[in-house]
C-alpha cells in the first residue's frame, strides 16, 4: 500500500510575509502530481456526494430525494454531466480500472457480498482515507463507510474504476 504523508502548513501573519515557514517535520513532501490527486473533478464529486448524506435508500431510485447504490453513483456523476450505466454491474464498464493502492477521491469502488449472481452487488464513491460514500441498506440512507482492513467492505472489495483521469 502507498505510504501516507502528512502535509502540515503554518499560517503566516501579514507581519511575517517576508519570512519562510520552517518545514513542520522531516517527512518527505509529495510530488506535485500526488499533491493534486485529491483535487479536481474527483474531489468535486466527493464534495457534492457529501451534500446527499442522510438521503433515504430506496431500491431502484436514482434521485434526487432517494437512491439505491448505483442510482446514487449515477445521480452524483450526472450532476457533472457524466452519464454512467445505471446498475452496479453496468458501472463496471465505465471508466478505467485502478488498483486499490492507487485509489483517489471520486473513483468508483465495487463490492460483492456473495448473495447475487452478478459480478458485484454494491457500488460507492471513494472519498479518501480508506472510506467511501454510498447508499446503504444498513440504515437505509446515504452514509460514509470504512474500507479499512478487517471491515466487511475490506473483505467484500472487488475492484475500482476511475471516471476522471
Amino acid at each position: 500500500p502507498a505510504a501516507r504523508v502528512a502535509i502540515q502548513t503554518t499560517p503566516v501573519s501579514q507581519d511575517d510575509t517576508a519570512k519562510q515557514a520552517a518545514p513542520a517535520s522531516d517527512e518527505p513532501t509529495l510530488p506535485p502530481e500526488a499533491q493534486d490527486a485529491d483535487s479536481g473533478k474527483g474531489q468535486e464529486v466527493v464534495d457534492f456526494a457529501k451534500t446527499l448524506l442522510g438521503s433515504p435508500y430506496v431500491y431502484g431510485a436514482s434521485g434526487p430525494n432517494s437512491f439505491d447504490c448505483s442510482g446514487f453513483v449515477y445521480y452524483v456523476f450526472r450532476h457533472f454531466d457524466v452519464t454512467l450505466n445505471r446498475g452496479a454491474t453496468g458501472q463496471l464498464d465505465n471508466g478505467t480500472a485502478v488498483e486499490r493502492s492507487q485509489l483517489r477521491p471520486g473513483d468508483l469502488v465495487f463490492f460483492f457480498d456473495g448473495k447475487v449472481t452478478t459480478p458485484v452487488s454494491h457500488v460507492g464513491i471513494y472519498i479518501g482515507e480508506d472510506s467511501f460514500i454510498h447508499a446503504s441498506t444498513n440504515g437505509y440512507e446515504v452514509v460514509v463507510s470504512s474500507m479499512a482492513e478487517g471491515t466487511v467492505y475490506d473483505r467484500n472489495y472487488v475492484c475500482a474504476r476511475r471516471i476522471f483521469e
